[in-house]
């Protein structure tokens, strides 16, 4: 926790300043940003069925693409607009 007291004669404003340079400085705003999006980590069972998931996902377009459905321009291009 930071704590910063007002010294005699300082305006509001440098004692504002001084605060927010202390802030900065303890990384308390930086830990608070990197934890905000964070997901928790899934359960065994959660991760499993990921797995089995993304496995068939990639059998079902190698099987396309052995068989003339899809061809490698088609493969690469979905791979970019997942990253988006």
């Amino acid at each position: 926790m930071v704590e910063v007291k007002k010294k005699e004669s300082e305006t509001t404003e440098s004692l504002i300043r001084r605060f927010s340079k202390r802030v900065q400085q303890s990384g308390v705003l930086i830990r608070a940003k990197k934890g905000r999006f964070k997901e928790p980590t899934k359960n065994k069972r959660e991760a499993k069925e990921d797995a089995i998931r993304r496995q068939e996902g990639k059998e079902k377009k190698e099987y396309l693409r052995k068989i003339g459905k899809l061809d490698d321009f088609d493969i690469k291009r979905s791979k970019i607009s997942r990253k988006r």
